[in-house]
């Protein structure tokens, strides 16, 4: 049936209706979908963090945790057993080297050592004695080197004339003496060699001839006449007289230095069995710890006493080999400690490790740290943190660590530039928890920074999700 011409028009306009109406409805979901977009755009914009690049100082630490440690420590214990006589010091005491601390009674040792005072005594007045003997021989060997001296320089120095007249009367006399010998010795020199009177005027020949010989030398000697047989006789007996003098001096000053020898030997044992009665102090430092009391039994090997010398307070942490190298000694290092957590504390490296140690498969190095400003408040065993300052840097460029993310193998800062986020290569240097130095890159000064840029994946050659497309600009 032909349509008349009401319903063509009326069909006409029902299409017209439907195209308008899908078109609006097209329009109306663009518009929807593009409100939506900026608006999620808005809110990602409005949720960034950013900072501006700027210069500042930088300090980088190592941290690690150690304990401390007194630079002196010994646990002193009994040598013997015994009763315990008096306890001289306590808890807090400060002590010089070698002071007693505590004594046992004599009568409660073991007899060995109650017989070493005794030997103590004795061994003592042996070594005052061999003292005395040895000076005496050093005296005796000193006055046969300067009679040796006198007797050369008489040989070989023509005198003044006194001594030569006097020398020569003493010579005349002498063999008017030896004469005289000669001539009482002759009647009796046939006798039997054990007649008395034969062996009395013997002797006087013989002494008479040794005065005049030493009459004769010394004339020699003040004349200038002495003959090269004498002077290489007294040149002999210099030179031995000499060396017996040496080894006199050495000897002497071998005891005088406490050098081992036998009397010096028994005092050292003899003190070292009655020091097993009493506890002495081998360093200079503070009593941290005492146990014994007045009439206490003890035993040898029982612990009395802990002591410490507090001057210097040092803590020993565990560095990585990955940062040892960066640690010398002289640095200065911040330490904080649980049980003084309002307090914060100073010091310096004062040693590094040569050599490192392997747990469970890690390396660490040992690095001492000394305290500088330790108080009250700091005790040995405590366990605090250290933080040595590696590097210092001034007026450096500086980059939030926080900010630094990897793409594509390079570090890289997204910048906010014209509301998209851009990434910018950066080549860092030192770096502390918070901040590390910029040494390179395209990063520039008054740059904003983001903080805290989105992370998403991309499928190759897909878009960013929709509504951020715009802030990655061309999908970066």
């Amino acid at each position: 049936m032909a349509k008349t011409l009401g319903q063509k028009v009326g069909e006409f306009v029902r299409r017209r209706w439907l195209v308008l109406t899908i078109v609006g409805i097209v329009v109306v979901v663009a518009a929807l979908i593009f409100n939506s977009g900026r608006a999620g755009q808005s809110k990602l914009l409005a949720s960034l963090q950013t900072a501006t690049v700027e210069r500042g100082n930088l300090t980088a630490t190592i941290g690690a945790t150690g304990s401390v440690r007194a630079v002196q420590s010994a646990t002193l214990a009994w040598g013997t057993s015994g009763t315990v006589e008096e306890v001289n010091v306590a808890v807090g005491d400060r002590v010089g080297a070698n002071e007693t601390l505590a004594t046992l009674e004599l009568g409660s040792l073991p007899q060995n050592v109650i017989l070493a005072q005794v030997d103590l005594k004795e061994a003592q007045d042996a070594l005052v004695l061999d003292l005395a003997e040895k000076a005496k021989t050093l005296a005796e060997a000193q006055d046969a080197v300067e009679q040796a001296e006198r007797t050369l320089y008489n040989l070989t120095h023509p005198g003044k004339q006194v001594d030569i007249d006097q020398a020569f009367a003493n010579m005349v006399l002498a063999e008017d003496r030896l004469e005289q010998a000669q001539k009482d010795y002759q009647p009796y020199a046939n006798k039997p060699e054990t007649n008395l009177v034969r062996a009395n005027y013997l002797l006087r020949l013989t002494e008479a001839q040794k005065a005049y010989d030493s009459a004769v030398r010394l004339y020699n000697a003040f004349t200038g006449t002495a003959n090269a047989t004498d002077i290489s006789v007294a040149e002999g007996q210099l030179a031995l007289a000499r060396a017996q003098f040496d080894l006199a001096q050495q000897d002497y000053d071998n005891t005088v230095a406490g050098l081992p020898n036998s009397a010096e030997a028994r005092v050292a044992a003899a003190e070292a069995a009655l020091k097993l009665s009493l506890i002495e102090a081998p360093f200079g430092g503070i009593v941290t710890d005492a146990f014994p009391l007045p009439r206490d039994q003890v035993a040898a090997g029982v612990v009395a006493f802990q002591l410490d010398d507090l001057s210097q307070l040092l803590v020993d942490v565990q560095v990585s080999e990955v940062d040892i190298n960066r640690v010398e000694v002289g640095q200065s290092a911040v330490i904080t400690f649980d049980a003084a957590p309002e307090r914060e504390y100073h010091g310096k490296v004062t040693g590094v490790a040569l050599a490192g140690t392997i747990d469970s498969g890690v390396v660490n190095f040992r690095v001492t740290v000394e305290l500088t400003d330790p108080d009250e408040f700091v005790h040995p065993a405590m366990t605090a943190a250290v933080n040595i300052i590696v590097t210092e840097l001034q007026g450096v460029v500086l980059v939030p660590n926080r900010a630094v993310r990897v793409l594509d193998g390079q570090r890289v800062v997204y910048v906010l530039r014209d509301g998209q986020l851009v990434p910018v290569e950066v080549v860092i240097g030192a770096s502390s928890e918070t901040y590390s130095e910029l040494v390179g890159g395209e990063l520039g000064e008054s740059d904003i920074i983001v903080l805290n840029p989105p992370s998403y994946t991309f499928e190759p050659g897909q878009p960013p999700p929709q509504g951020i497309q715009s802030l990655f600009g061309n999908g970066n």
